[in-house]
């Protein structure tokens, strides 16, 4: 179609499909096609694609739009999705496109971008439907229809439960159906209450409006319960409370519980993702990149690894020097030196598993700082547990190969089995424990508990395992081998 020029079928192609699948095409597409096919589509529409674009994309279409183009998508996007675009961009860039939109968008997205950085205010959006109490029914559906067409309140929720109804029925009948069927479904979201300060007092769901008399006032709907997000909030507080409450969207109301805008589930899921590849990142053992591994330039990624990288070989350097300080045993004993690997790696695993199921669990909600006590006695038996298994395996390995002639282990060879199965249960055992307490020490101290990293857990468990390795053989072979 692009290449017969055929712009009016491109354009009613287009129109019946999703944005999502429109923005799926268009980002296969040469940079020169993409512009076409915005040039082409309707603004709202074109709009609504590009909020499905990533921010490297959505900033190259705009280097490529034409000025008109801009302005256009700029105004029709919606407020949250703009935010996130201009927060991204260099200060000048985004002061620059702020200024192409009109007067009521650009206090709209000033208003937004004034919120501090990673805050609830940032991620919401101020259009919303708010009623007063001493409405009737009728009042509401009224403003709801005259008001509400540019909202983000009125989704749909699919199956089980829904209501289904018929293309030419009027809404009357409509009306009629829902208040007769709709009880039990949960299709229609929240219509905010609000007195005459702009205050938040009440949410109702739509539904209770729609099987109510058109005479009922909101006051007798109300139950006075309801639960709101702060515009200083943290996105990761956000996210716990949508997850708690299992809510499509939560008010936002400022210091005085003034509503002043909405917060959605799709921006909790990008919340959600960009807080799984932080942690991720972190696990990893490097700082969180910030920005796509694709976009990243290559000398920024480099110094984000490297400051982790310098920090843990710093730290193994004190395993040379716990090596050292048993350097006459492992003279004597040489054979002890075989079997440093499998314990180390071993700790080093260990505490790796439980600092991550703890990392995660604390994410999630499911642990508090004052559960640390309650972990300590978990980890301490699977610790033990764990280490009692790797031992036994270790002891029967040792033994097997002596028993076998695969190698020879010398004549003090179940001394030497037994050394290794004592330390690789007090190794796994501590590599455990640790792992499970440091994410605890590190939020006590206000830090993120992600920042205790599988290689930093490795790392300080390498050291303490060699020492408890050393102490173990100086116990058990005191007298035959050492």
């Amino acid at each position: 179609m692009i290449d017969a020029r055929n712009f009016g079928a491109l354009r009613e192609l287009f129109r019946e499909w999703p944005p999502a699948d429109v923005a799926e095409v268009i980002l296969d597409l040469p940079e020169d096609e993409q512009v076409i096919i915005f040039r082409v589509l309707p603004a709202a529409l074109a709009a609504d694609v590009f909020e499905y674009i990533g921010v490297e994309e959505q900033q190259k279409l705009l280097r490529a739009m034409a000025h008109e183009q801009v302005v256009a998508i700029l105004n029709e996007m919606s407020p949250d999705d703009r935010t996130a675009l201009l927060e991204e961009l260099p200060s000048a860039a985004a002061r620059q496109l702020i200024r192409l939109l009109t007067p009521e968008e650009r206090h709209v997205a000033t208003a937004l971008l004034g919120y501090p950085e990673d805050s609830v205010g940032r991620l919401m959006t101020p259009d919303f439907v708010a009623v007063k109490e001493d409405w009737t029914v009728q009042h509401v559906l009224d403003y709801v229809r005259e008001y509400g067409r540019d909202t983000e309140t009125l989704n749909f929720v699919y199956a089980p439960d829904f209501v289904a109804v018929k293309e030419d029925w009027t809404v009357q009948h409509v009306l009629d159906y829902v208040r007769e069927y709709g009880r039990d479904t949960e299709t229609l979201n929240f219509v905010y209450v609000v007195d005459e300060r702009g205050k938040l007092i009440d949410d109702v769901r739509m539904r209770e409006f729609l099987l109510r008399p058109l005479t009922a006032k909101v006051s007798d709907i109300r139950d006075q319960t309801f639960v709101a997000l702060n515009v200083t909030d943290s996105r990761q507080d956000a996210l716990n409370v949508f997850r708690k409450y299992d809510r499509a969207a939560l008010p936002v109301v400022d210091s005085n519980g003034v509503l002043v805008g909405i917060v959605t589930s799709d921006d909790m899921l990008d919340v959600a993702e960009e807080e799984a590849t932080e942690d991720i990142q972190k696990l990893g053992g490097m700082e969180a990149l910030d920005e796509p591994y694709t976009t990243i330039p290559l000398l920024r990624m480099v110094k984000k690894r490297a400051t982790w990288l310098i920090i843990l070989f710093l730290g193994e350097m004190l395993t040379a020097t716990a090596m050292q300080g048993y350097n006459s045993e492992i003279e004597r004993a040489a054979i002890l030196a075989m079997f440093l690997p499998l314990i180390i790696s071993s700790g080093g695993n260990s505490g790796s598993q439980a600092t991550t199921l703890v990392i995660r669990a604390m994410a999630l909600g499911e642990l508090r700082l004052r559960d640390w006590w309650r972990v300590v006695r978990k980890e301490l038996l699977s610790g033990f547990s764990l280490g009692l298994i790797l031992g036994t395996i270790g002891f029967f390995r040792i033994t097997l190969w002596q028993y076998l002639h695969i190698f020879d282990y010398g004549k003090y060879h179940s001394l030497v089995a037994l050394t290794v199965g004592a330390a690789l249960v007090g190794v796994v055992l501590w590599g455990t424990l640790s792992g499970a307490m440091l994410p605890f020490l590190l939020r006590r101290c206000g830090l993120d508990p992600a920042a205790s990293s599988a290689p930093f857990v490795a790392t300080l468990v390498d050291v303490t395992g060699l020492v408890i390795y050393f102490n173990v053989a100086l116990f058990i072979l005191r007298g035959t081998l050492l």
